[in-house]
């Protein structure tokens, strides 16, 4: 593939990234590439950060016809750079782009386009401990009639934002919050894609459990409304009777790719893993008892997130104390150890930007 790049000739200054909020500051260039069905995909470009022309009348504005990814650059101890597992993120992308209808793009494409960005804005790779380069690749549709029918034009785009730790005064225990009463989700629809319209009707949930005082939700299924399926904007784990357990991919549940590497990882260490319906009253129950003994969020932003509560019907469950679990602290080590190169990849996970 041949990029074209319109390189800045000032760069803007970089942030200060002991307060650089996630997601608000962003790198001198972006990637994008367009798609018609005559010419594929085509015009592939690195260019200044900057706005979009987007129509009223375009398709991404009428009706949320886009999908999008999140993965990370880091900087290695020896100043090297690297991906951690691009090509799972780029092919969940074809698997959302397809429940999305728009067009696929091939696994190799997407990783050489995520790898010439971070070249060009290679400098913007913070060095300090628990910061990375956040990737965000999307693709939405553009035609630009209100018509019901395929898509015809598609962008492909990439953006880069430099953050810090999700946990700069350390890990701390999170309270989530179980809804009962909105779904995320149901199979057959579009809870496994990484689709916009799945985190906006999401927004009311996280709302009410925010003005609550609880970090996230905590969604149950949508069809028989008692099984744990994921949390606001992560998968979720837990420890119970000396098992790791996590609720199936069923259709309506995202396959993170932490969450995949973190099943990985664990069952190379010895640890059984479980995949399966997780019921309320089992996970209830079970903190009450004391069988479920740990319980983390795990995701790209985060990587590893403990639970140290859990709210439903007016009654607070506590887990562990509400401390940080053994087993969720050393998940968040070895995981991290990975991803920043302090440690061994004998996965095949990470891959060197040129």
């Amino acid at each position: 593939m041949e990029i074209r790049v319109d390189k800045v000739f000032v760069g803007k200054a970089k942030p200060d990234m002991s307060t650089v909020a996630f997601g608000t500051y962003f790198t001198d260039h972006m990637f994008l590439m367009d798609y018609d069905p005559e010419s594929g995909w085509h015009d592939a470009r690195i260019v200044p950060y900057g706005p979009l022309q987007i129509y009223p009348s375009s398709t991404i504005i009428q009706y949320a016809s886009e999908v999008f990814e999140g993965l990370k650059a880091y900087r290695t101890p020896d100043g090297e750079v690297q991906l951690f597992r691009p090509d799972e993120n780029a092919k969940r992308m074809n698997n959302s782009a397809e429940r999305m209808a728009l067009p696929t793009m091939p696994v190799e494409m997407q990783i050489e386009a995520m790898k010439a960005l971070v070249e060009v804005d290679k400098d913007w790779v913070p060095s300090g401990d628990g910061q990375s380069l956040y990737l965000r690749p999307y693709m939405f549709a553009n035609d630009l009639d209100i018509a019901l029918h395929p898509y015809k034009k598609v962008v492909y785009g990439i953006i880069a934002c430099p953050v810090g730790s999700y946990f700069p005064g350390g890990l701390k225990p999170a309270p989530l919050m179980l809804e009962m009463d909105d779904v995320r989700a149901v199979r057959g629809g579009t809870g496994f894609a990484k689709c916009g319209g799945n985190y906006a009707g999401a927004m009311h949930a996280g709302k009410n459990a925010d003005d609550k005082g609880y970090s996230q939700v905590l969604w149950i299924d949508g069809v028989e409304r008692k099984y744990v399926e994921e949390a606001g904007g992560m998968n979720v784990m837990f420890k119970i009777d000396g098992k790791i357990v996590t609720p199936q991919l069923n259709g309506s549940v995202l396959p993170g790719i932490t969450r995949k590497s973190a099943i990985e990882l664990l069952k190379s260490q010895g640890w059984e893993v479980e995949e399966r319906l997780v019921p309320v009253t089992e996970l209830l129950e079970g903190i009450k008892s004391g069988a479920v003994e740990e319980a983390w969020m795990i995701g790209t932003a985060a990587v590893v997130c403990p639970i140290g509560e859990f709210a439903y019907d007016g009654e607070s469950y506590i887990v562990n104390n509400g401390e940080i679990g053994e087993t969720t602290q050393k998940l968040y080590d070895d995981l991290t150890a990975i991803q920043w190169g302090k440690a061994e990849d004998t996965f095949g996970w990470t891959v060197k930007v040129d």
